[in-house]
């Protein structure tokens, strides 16, 4: 059995009925979609995917600055900006 990451899960053929009625009923939390009883995808509210990709955001300028901490750094002067 595979892991869900969702309390709620609800099938494909539910979702394609009354899609409004599963986000409404969701009351904000993520929905597993089933495929023959399998995870297929996720729905989230926009505003969790929001804050994810912001969280995806930074750790990738998190992940850059530890690439390039050992690069040569240029001394400048705020006059000089």
């Amino acid at each position: 059995m595979e892991r869900l990451y969702a309390r709620a899960s609800v099938s494909i053929s539910d979702l394609k009925k009354n899609p409004s009625r599963v986000i409404n009923q969701s009351e904000g939390s993520p929905v597993a979609i089933l495929n023959h009883n399998k995870p297929s995808a996720y729905l989230i509210p926009a505003e969790a995917f929001e804050v994810l990709m912001e969280k995806l955001e930074d750790y990738e300028m998190g992940r850059l600055v530890k690439e390039r901490e050992n690069e040569p750094s240029v001394k400048v002067s705020l006059d000089e900006l």
